[in-house]
């Protein structure tokens, strides 16, 4: 059995010489890893953190990794390729979804809106510093955890009406909310301790570091 549909690109292990394991969220399998065969040179731009793809899938009674082949980019992520602020940003956004998704499991409406948010940092030009702070306030809303005061107070302390404030004000305007980058860094530390909690994982996400140079 063969199903087309789209992936999202969290991380690839290298298997062989040519071939990819591809962790991925797809809209139809959830959080699902797929086998890519003689995966050229000209095709590894495919597989960057966070591409968004399209690809048939060929199912088999045999195993559970399936086989993705005719793989083609839905986006070109253009906007997000030629900013090195934004590349760091996917590499941080993709570790946190492929360190939180476990395998197998499928959220309704978690691939729609991980799309519409990789979309969204493409095309925005500038004040884009929040954004992984937004994005992860609204993956807990997504994972089913909305961050209340009383639920969500204790990891982010005094920094509360700070995040209450990104939750309320429509995106545009949660983009301009005023942050040094020590504030910055402190909160995407103080929610991810929050998703850690609630998703029982022990996340250490290694590209954190990066954002906390880039965003000093």
């Amino acid at each position: 059995m063969t199903t087309n549909t789209e992936l999202i690109v969290l991380h690839t292990t290298k298997f062989g010489e040519n071939s990819l394991v591809v962790h991925t969220l797809s809209r139809d399998y959830g959080r699902r890893s797929f086998f890519v065969r003689g995966a050229g040179k000209r095709q590894m731009s495919f597989f960057l953190p966070l591409n968004i793809l399209e690809a048939d899938i060929q199912e088999s009674s045999k195993t559970t990794l399936f086989t993705a082949r005719n793989i083609s980019v839905r986006h070109p992520l253009s906007g997000i390729r030629n900013n090195m602020y934004k590349n760091s940003m996917t590499m941080f956004m993709s570790e946190v979804l492929f360190r939180v998704l476990k395998e197998g499991v499928y959220e309704q409406g978690l691939y729609e809106w991980c799309e519409r948010s990789i979309v969204m940092l493409d095309a925005i030009e500038t004040d884009f510093s929040n954004f992984h702070i937004r994005f992860l306030l609204e993956l807990t809303v997504a994972l089913g955890f909305s961050p209340e005061a009383m639920d969500l107070g204790p990891f982010v302390g005094d920094h509360y009406p700070i995040v209450e404030r990104f939750m309320k004000v429509p995106f545009a305007e949660s983009m301009l909310i005023p942050l040094s980058g020590k504030i910055r860094n402190e909160l995407s530390e103080e929610i991810l301790r929050y998703v850690e909690f609630h998703t029982e994982s022990a996340l250490n996400v290694n590209s954190l570091k990066v954002l906390h140079e880039i965003f000093i």
